[in-house]
């Protein structure tokens, strides 16, 4: 398992090297072109989860004690696993969505469309299941009854949001914009935490840059879970994400997945490494802050995957009427959630399905590479 996940991420990132260098130029325009902010605030909200918020508190600890973590600070490992480099998956996928498939169609024959759904469905009801589950840790002393409701409330709300495009990117820039507001509280509620504090916690970040290399392959098996996430997620935010492209080249498409949304994970990772190492207590509205800003996330998580298998499916509020879509879409993604509870179900399983998905991607690429001739800058 480990191989095969080694070789797909080494050729993801040669593809993605090719694609920049040969087609640095290409135009890149999805459906609904967007504003970059737009854009980015989709990517950002829908390719992340409540992880992001309450997890790092949890793993600094972790990397700071465990030998196979040593060769960098807790700080890089956190920033490694989320930021950086691993957007490369997201780049890749959204351009083949804005640039490749109009013109190839790969994901409309039959055999693709159905595996390509059965991924995003599994994957958008799996996500709420790890939500289900690590709800008492995000919220001490939730009850059952009570974890089984909110759960059941934010996919009821996500299946709202998903029922028109306008909502899913309000709901995207107004959770950007939370965050960020999220970053600024709790930093201002750090004691002795500076500009030149900051600073020099921020500085820990370059443990990463130095030490690239060791995050290209999977470090230990956390880290192998982390990224058979972002494979298993790599193909369908690529194609909800791309028809928001507006108009980038290539090489600005590149750069702005890599660099924007690491800057607010860079900062936020600080401020939470800042108080790991000085011991701080994180307050209880600065905690209730996190938790109602990660359950946004999860919203949005969801409501862009439900987008999106609907409308593969033809499942949508024109064909159905709205109750009748809310309903559905809630009855099946609550009982897939709920069903988790009895099965092993892992998420490297996704992770090696959509790997297969992209061999056979690659395979037909090949041999339609004729329709393939470079487009005009």
């Amino acid at each position: 398992m480990t191989t095969i996940l080694s070789v797909a991420i080494v050729v993801t990132l040669l593809t993605s090297a090719f694609i920049v260098i040969k087609g640095r130029n290409i135009r890149c325009t999805g459906e609904m072109p967007s504003s970059l902010f737009a854009f980015i605030a989709i990517l950002f909200t829908s390719g992340l989860d409540v992880g992001l918020i309450m997890f790092p508190l949890t793993e600094f600890p972790v990397y700071a004690e465990e030998q196979v973590y040593q060769f960098t600070n807790p700080l890089a490992i956190e920033f490694g696993f989320w930021g950086g480099l691993v957007w490369v998956f997201y780049f890749l996928t959204t351009f083949y969505f804005c640039v490749i498939e109009p013109r190839v169609q790969l994901f409309e024959i039959p055999a693709v469309k159905i595996i390509n759904n059965l991924i995003v469905i599994a994957t958008c009801a799996f996500t709420g299941f790890l939500f289900l589950s690590y709800l008492p840790s995000y919220v001490e002393g939730i009850s059952d009854a009570a974890r089984f409701t909110l759960v059941a409330v934010v996919v009821l709300f996500a299946v709202l949001s998903s029922t028109d495009i306008k909502y899913v990117k309000v709901l995207s820039i107004a959770s950007t914009w939370m965050f960020l507001a999220l970053i600024a509280g709790v930093m201002f509620n750090a004691d002795g935490l500076g500009m030149a504090e900051m600073g020099a916690t921020l500085a820990g970040i370059g443990g990463y840059f130095s030490n690239l290399d060791h995050f290209i392959l999977p470090i230990s098996d956390y880290h192998q879970f982390y990224l058979f996430w972002w494979f298993s997620w790599s193909i369908m935010i690529g194609q909800f994400v791309s028809r928001f492209v507006g108009g980038l080249s290539t090489w600005q498409l590149c750069l702005a997945l890599l660099v924007i949304p690491s800057i607010p994970l860079a900062l936020w990772f600080s401020v939470l490494f800042y108080y790991h190492s000085n011991s701080l207590e994180v307050v209880e509205m600065m905690k209730l802050a996190m938790i109602v800003v990660g359950i946004i996330f999860v919203i949005n998580s969801l409501d862009s995957l439900i987008r999106l298998y609907t409308s593969n499916m033809d499942l949508t509020v024109e064909r159905f009427g709205k109750a009748r879509y809310i309903a559905g879409n809630f009855i099946v993604m609550y009982g897939l959630i709920l069903a988790y509870q009895f099965t092993p179900f892992d998420i490297a399983w996704v992770g090696l399905l959509v790997i297969a998905l992209y061999a056979a991607i690659y395979l037909m690429l090949l041999q339609r590479r004729t329709e393939l001739s470079p487009q005009p800058a």
